[in-house]
């Protein structure tokens, strides 16, 4: 199959299985507002806290699986590492949930930043108009991180504006594994 189409399976995969584990929790949270309230709210509280925990560490396991294969696919240390980092702080967001305290701020922090870089980063990995895409979305992930950690939410409370970090990841992640994909040509 080829680590470059491995890479896109488990990135795309990790992606939608993230997408759509955050909604569901945030379905079965009673009184959960998308806007009130963080997005890490969902793994404190049963039943969301499962649904969302287990999501968000089985994305940061596929990101450092998509890390690996593209590092032996095109040994791209910048975009791996940040991958590593990325897909590292998911894990510890699903293992350790809001109510950890600092540590959870600290991998919160690393999933968001290496999130964003790893989007910027990718950009030599791809063609337009893929590149731009993906340098935009790193950088309206890593602009809403800088506005979020001033307490500057634009109208969209706090759990809108963290979404405004996630969302553009989540989309570059998704479309960076389905790009993947496509790379590998038949025999």
């Amino acid at each position: 199959m080829g680590y470059v189409r491995t890479a896109g399976a488990v990135l795309f995969t990790g992606a939608v299985l993230f997408i759509t584990g955050m909604h569901l929790a945030e379905f079965i949270y009673p009184g959960y507002s998308v806007s009130g309230d963080y997005i890490s709210d969902l793994g404190v509280q049963q039943p969301s806290s499962l649904v969302f925990n287990t999501s968000v560490t089985l994305l940061g396991i596929f990101i450092l699986l998509g890390s690996y294969f593209i590092l032996r696919e095109f040994h791209s240390t910048l975009i791996s590492v940040f991958l590593g980092l990325a897909g590292a702080g998911a894990i510890g967001v699903g293992v350790f949930p809001g109510t950890s305290g600092v540590i959870h701020d600290i991998v919160s922090l690393m999933a968001f930043l290496f999130g964003g870089l790893s989007a910027i980063a990718s950009w030599r990995l791809v063609k337009a108009p893929f590149n731009y895409f993906s340098v935009v979305l790193g950088i309206v992930s890593l602009t809403a991180l800088i506005l979020f950690i001033a307490g500057i939410y634009l109208g969209l409370g706090p759990g809108g504006m963290e979404r405004m970090i996630v969302y553009p990841v989540l989309v570059w992640v998704a479309g960076f594994g389905g790009y993947l994909m496509a790379m590998y040509k038949k025999d």
